[in-house]
């Protein structure tokens, strides 16, 4: 093998070796090892979530008909943005100052404007950035906290909710925090969160802000699911500070069921 041949096999091997080295790190540690200043990274979007790509972000989408939207007026994102609308994928842009996370803002859609100075970690995997997120949102009291549930309930593929009621639960997270998981535990889960949106209003020992705003995810979900819950609460529960506000989200409901519950507390002797 001559010289330049056993080269460029040696510079071949050398380049799998830091390929697979920067595959090896977790977004943590490559958003830790960025400069200060703008850090950016890409994720794919699950379906039914869509963007302008610069303040706009609907979710629940099908058919045309969107369930949620969500309007932001970021000051920066003129400086970030061009304009197209579409599908995905989720964008997050981060600022570090002095090595912190100073701001988090989430984006659907569109593409970066070139920006030389910005450090982009490119298109992740969902698990990955779905961890990073929500390891920031457990750690942080901030507003970047909060921020950073919302990018995590929209990626592609990965199944959040335990984490989430997890979070909601831990009283070492703060209670904004805490409340946050559990709107968006209500907002983004099934039949299995709403169970444990039930359990949560029921166990006595949370802070009784996080249970009422169990009480309000609980109203947030479909009335087959939420209906039958908020029921139970107004019937069993032990607070009635809590059975109060599962009334009034009954009441708003404009479900049959709930009359009959009405009906029946009325009439009881």
């Amino acid at each position: 093998m001559n010289n330049r041949r056993a080269w460029c096999v040696v510079r071949g091997a050398l380049l799998v070796l830091v390929a697979g080295s920067a595959t090896a790190q977790t977004i943590e540690q490559r958003v830790a090892k960025a400069p200060d200043g703008s850090v950016r990274f890409s994720f794919a979007a699950r379906p039914g979530v869509y963007g302008n790509g610069r303040n706009s972000i609907s979710w629940g989408c099908d058919g045309g008909d969107c369930r949620h939207r969500q309007t932001t007026d970021w000051q920066s994102d003129r400086e970030e943005w061009s304009e197209p609308c579409d599908s995905g994928p989720v964008r997050v842009a981060l600022t570090k100052s002095s090595g912190r996370i100073t701001n988090l803002r989430t984006y659907v859609g569109g593409e970066w404007r070139p920006n030389t100075s910005a450090t982009d970690l490119g298109m992740v995997g969902t698990k990955d950035a779905t961890s990073y997120l929500l390891s920031v949102a457990a750690r942080d009291d901030s507003h970047i906290a909060e921020n950073a549930i919302f990018p995590a309930v929209l990626a592609d593929s990965v199944t959040i909710w335990p984490d989430l009621l997890k979070m909601a639960k831990d009283e070492k997270v703060s209670r904004k925090v805490r409340r946050s998981a559990v709107f968006w535990l209500g907002q983004a889960a099934g039949d299995a969160a709403t169970r444990g949106l039930t359990d949560l209003v029921a166990d006595g020992d949370q802070d009784h802000e996080v249970r009422e705003s169990a009480v309000f995810a609980l109203s947030q979900r479909p009335h087959d699911e939420g209906v039958p819950a908020l029921i139970r609460i107004a019937k069993d529960n032990k607070d009635p500070d809590l059975r109060r506000k599962a009334i009034f989200w009954l009441g708003q409901s404009d479900d049959p069921r709930a009359l009959s519950l009405f009906e029946e507390l009325l009439t009881k002797p």
